[in-house]
């Protein structure tokens, strides 16, 4: 239940935190997010017109946040802006170099341009930094955005491991020893609320990396890294973690941290409103201020018995585009019989997003499908994921199932080809949606993800053949900043060319693995350097361009601009033929 917290006076003046991070966007609406030190009133002020909103803050555990809806704005307009936390201004800083952060509204007539990538881990921007972790790309893209070197975004899409809850740096594990012994369960890694609030500031604090947060609306999802490595991967999984004395308290702390700090900002307001925990924060009188900690740690609790009870997935519709973002973590079925990376549920909500009417987005040409981890993998680990599955599953018998899941686990083979079921349902969905039989025929579809710590695109060979008239690509881009051992790098690379043929005559000749109804070839990459990706939509195409960074002078903080690869999709029936391969 939620506290009213509005006759407790605040014990002190009240300071930013975190943020504020600029969230939803819509054509005359958005969002902003931030957490403060103490219960206030957050307002945002228009810098021209000085037209404000406000929100109280709601407590989670001790910690304090707002969420402010922005309203009767223009479409596609632009409106610089500042936040005061009891009339007092905590953003921009005083002393702060970046421009004044803005919020600009979608325009329906505007072509889209966005960013997506995923995987950054948080260590300091130093040479040290750079040697073991590479150049921070988010990071890069800030700096040449704030020097006015790079066009606007209308978003950014994380797609998943913003945090790594198991990977933990010098600094958090410094806050981990204050707190409590590294040599108890679980050491080095996230425990609870408190130090997945501490994991998330350290993520989102670096001062060029706040402004991009504040001044480029952003969208998110969560992938295994925010909870743990192979979050879900199996059912015996899910049994031996849980007999863990801390993985109960570990994963409350992470879904109750995902669903305040990234969560929250994917819902649109009249989301937000309709939301079974956050809703009365929007219902709540002035100077209310909401103690939410037991019902969002009762929804958890909830959550992990049952997937269905909570969508952690949602769309957002950005004028000739709809991006579609799909949860491939917390929604699977584990039963060993019925395995799924989505519940019933789910998949029949991803449905309803993959039907058009032109009546209600007159405008959308391209379908986006966003999803941590790749539809598509390259076609060789695909066909590996699938052959341990079938052994893991006991195709092969017991003693080989055994060493199946043992593989599964240790090579992180979990991903849409390890739920066979669930990947056949979604193809069917898309190639239907290709073909017309699900409203107008966008003029391409594809998936976005990351996870794989390299970056590429894929794309259904001669999708036309299987009556689509649009293509049906997958894009990835990972890691914005945590490289793949080269070694691996060798191995993933023939995965997707020199592995493809023998991977495929052994599953191929495999009676009980499953042949993909509607094969793929990577048409680019692989590229293993840290980078984000930017789409832009060309009419019925789409062009896209991964960009990292790298330092050229004696300042290890002050990378530049590189491109490390780039793409372009040809839309509509031109595009569902043969697919371009490369070698």
């Amino acid at each position: 239940m939620s506290t009213d917290r509005s006759d407790t006076a605040p014990a002190a003046e009240a300071q930013l935190v975190l943020g504020p991070l600029l969230r939803y966007i819509g054509t005359n609406e958005a969002t902003v997010w931030v957490e403060t030190s103490a219960p206030s009133t957050v307002t945002v002020v228009q810098d021209v017109g000085e037209k404000s909103w406000r929100a109280n803050t709601f407590e989670v555990s001790g910690h304090h946040y707002a969420v402010v809806i922005v309203d009767g704005l223009e479409p596609g307009g632009s409106y610089p802006y500042r936040v005061e936390l009891d009339q007092t201004q905590v953003w921009p800083e005083s002393d702060s170099r970046f421009p004044v952060p803005a919020i600009r509204t979608i325009d329906p007539d505007r072509p889209t341009r966005m960013l997506f990538g995923s995987c950054r881990t948080t260590v300091p921007h130093d040479a040290e930094g750079n040697r073991t972790n590479g150049v921070d790309a988010l990071r890069t893209l800030a700096l040449a955005l704030a020097r006015g070197d790079e066009p606007w975004p209308d978003l950014v899409a994380f797609l998943g491991d913003q945090v790594y809850a198991d990977e933990t740096s010098d600094a958090m594990r410094e806050f981990i020893a204050g707190r409590r012994s590294l040599d108890e369960p679980p050491g080095e890694e996230i425990k609870d609320y408190t130090e997945y609030c501490h994991l998330y500031q350290l993520a989102w604090s670096d001062p060029a990396n706040r402004w991009l947060l504040s001044t480029v609306p952003s969208c998110m999802i969560f992938d295994d890294h925010d909870i743990r490595d192979d979050w879900n991967t199996s059912y015996s999984w899910h049994v031996e973690i849980n007999k863990t004395q801390w993985w109960h308290q570990r994963l409350m702390g992470g879904l109750a941290s995902y669903w305040v700090y990234q969560h929250l900002g994917n819902l649109s307001p009249q989301a937000l409103s309709a939301d079974p925990v956050f809703g009365p924060v929007l219902a709540a009188g002035a100077g209310a201020h909401l103690d939410l900690t037991d019902a969002v740690f009762e929804l958890m609790e909830r959550v992990d018995r049952n997937p269905d009870v909570y969508r952690w997935s949602y769309r957002r519709d950005l004028g000739d585009s709809r991006l579609v973002m799909v949860d491939s973590r917390a929604a699977r079925v584990l039963e060993p019989q019925r395995r799924s990376m989505l519940s019933p549920g789910e998949l029949d909500w991803l449905g309803d997003q993959l039907t058009l009417d032109r009546e209600q987005q007159p405008g959308l040409r391209h379908m986006l499908i966003g999803t941590s981890l790749p539809f598509l993998l390259p076609p060789g680990m695909h066909d590996l994921e699938a052959i341990d599955e079938t052994v893991a599953s006991g195709g092969y018998g017991k003693v080989l199932a055994a060493l199946g899941e043992k593989l599964r686990r240790s090579l992180d083979m979990e991903h849409w080809a390890a739920f066979n079921s669930g990947f056949d349902e979604v193809a069917d969905m898309v190639m239907a949606l290709a073909r017309g039989e699900r409203g107008p025929v966008p003029d391409t579809v594809t998936f976005l993800s990351g996870d794989v710590h390299n970056s590429y695109v894929a794309q259904v060979i001669d999708a036309a053949q299987y009556g689509a008239k649009a293509p049906i690509v997958q894009a990835v881009c990972s890691p914005i900043r945590n490289p793949m051992p080269r070694v691996v790098r060798v191995l993933m690379s023939q995965f997707a060319r020199g592995l493809v043929r023998p991977m495929r005559f052994i599953a191929g000749h495999a009676k009980k693995v499953p042949d993909p109804q509607y094969p793929w070839a990577v048409t680019s990459g692989p590229w293993f350097d840290n980078c984000l990706a930017e789409l832009s939509v060309h009419g019925p195409d789409l062009r896209m361009v991964w960009r990292g960074g790298v330092v050229r002078g004696d300042d290890p903080a002050d990378p530049s601009l590189v491109q490390v690869g780039a793409a372009v999709v040809a839309g509509g029936a031109s595009g569902a033929g043969p697919a371009e391969t490369t070698s």
